[in-house]
């Protein structure tokens, strides 16, 4: 064999990154490699009310605590209301399609609608990989939530055709 044997047809391994010390939030609390990733939590997909329950309390404070109350404005203001965990975060719909999504992240929760660049005022955040027409907010605790606006954004948010709806 000459001397360019085998060895010299396979590149060596590349040793591996080394691993990041797991996140902290400002209290300490270590946060779910998702949440500090940006990547969808790992919440497996699952309709019903119990799945977005479990997801909402694995979820850290004070990130735990703007979803509980997002949750809790959405069921008071939306009657019919669905919940379902997808692509790892909470959805909400109503009628046949889902109409805006709420999951936490490190730092933040956000709050998207979809279709809500026809929402009146339009919300101020555009999310990255959720579709064009998809706004929201980006919550960092309770006090950031403006519920009178929120609850007007969920209405008419409800009241237009949602993910997944059946066409007409």
């Amino acid at each position: 064999m000459p001397a360019d044997g085998p060895e010299k047809l396979f590149k060596p391994a590349v040793p591996k990154p080394a691993k990041r010390a797991a996140a902290k939030d400002a209290a300490g609390t270590t946060l779910p490699e998702s949440m500090v990733t940006g990547k969808a939590s790992p919440a497996k997909a699952a309709v019903g009310d119990k799945p977005v329950f479990a997801y909402i309390a694995g979820l850290p404070e004070p990130q735990r605590g703007i979803a509980e109350r997002i949750d809790a404005l959405a069921a008071k203001t939306l009657p019919g209301l669905k919940r379902s965990v997808k692509w790892g975060m909470s959805y909400y719909g109503v009628g046949d399609g889902w109409c805006f999504c709420c999951g936490g992240f490190a730092g933040h929760v956000k709050l998207m609608f979809v279709n809500g660049a026809a929402l009146v005022p339009v919300p101020p955040v555009t999310p990255a990989a959720m579709g064009k027409s998809t706004r929201g907010v980006e919550l960092e605790s309770v006090d950031d939530l403006d519920e009178n606006q929120i609850a007007e954004w969920m209405k008419q948010v409800a009241a237009m055709p949602g993910v997944g709806a059946k066409k007409r």
